[in-house]
């Protein structure tokens, strides 16, 4: 059974701040407009609930991390000073709160990244485009099934878009590290799909 929504929906509010800009709905939410609060959420929830997903693995937890990083959002919004979109600000605190969430509830070990000497390897940029015609189902199952840091750093940078720099930044790592680790995540994804 789902957990229901944090927000509560009031339709006859509802209706008339359907079809407002983001702007004027973040400037209702920092007074505490519940109805505001709810139209944002309605408006992000699918894609931050997918963000989630993809780090937690768990579609129960994502939901309740996907909330929680709604709710710091809120509490925050005074910080989002428009120097990028509101999505990228949610998104990223969606993401910083999934990661923590995942290191505090998983096997996962964070000492992978940094207690590893990497050696960056310098190699040809393989062409992806072999990948192409695999369908979506079967890279998410092998990409599910690499190890944790391999996957989240696939997915940060793959998936959610990061570049290298945000990326040592949301984890905490070195540039070459996350260089590295991403090249031999990369092969090793490559590896399973050749295998299946």
């Amino acid at each position: 059974m789902k957990k229901q929504a944090v927000f509560k929906s009031n339709p006859v509010n509802q209706l008339s701040l359907a079809n407002e800009n983001i702007e004027h709905l973040l400037s209702l939410c920092k007074q505490k407009n519940q109805t505001a609060q709810f139209e944002v959420y309605q408006r992000y929830c699918k894609a931050m609930y997918n963000v989630a997903l993809r780090i937690v693995k768990d579609e129960h937890f994502a939901e309740d991390v996907m909330q929680e990083g709604f709710l710091r959002a809120f509490l925050k919004l005074d910080d989002f000073k428009n120097e990028v979109t509101f999505g990228a600000w949610l998104k990223r605190i969606i993401i910083n709160y999934s990661i923590d969430f995942y290191k505090k509830n998983s096997f996962y070990n964070h000492d992978d990244f940094e207690t590893k000497a990497f050696k960056i390897e310098q190699k040809e940029e393989t062409d992806d485009s072999d990948y192409s015609t695999l369908k979506v189902k079967e890279i998410h199952t092998a990409m599910n099934e690499l190890k944790e840091n391999y996957r989240l750093i696939l997915n940060l940078i793959l998936i959610e878009g990061y570049d290298y720099e945000e990326v040592c930044e949301i984890l905490n790592i070195s540039y070459a590290n996350c260089r590295t680790t991403f090249s031999r995540a990369k092969e090793s994804l490559k590896t399973k799909l050749e295998k299946k």
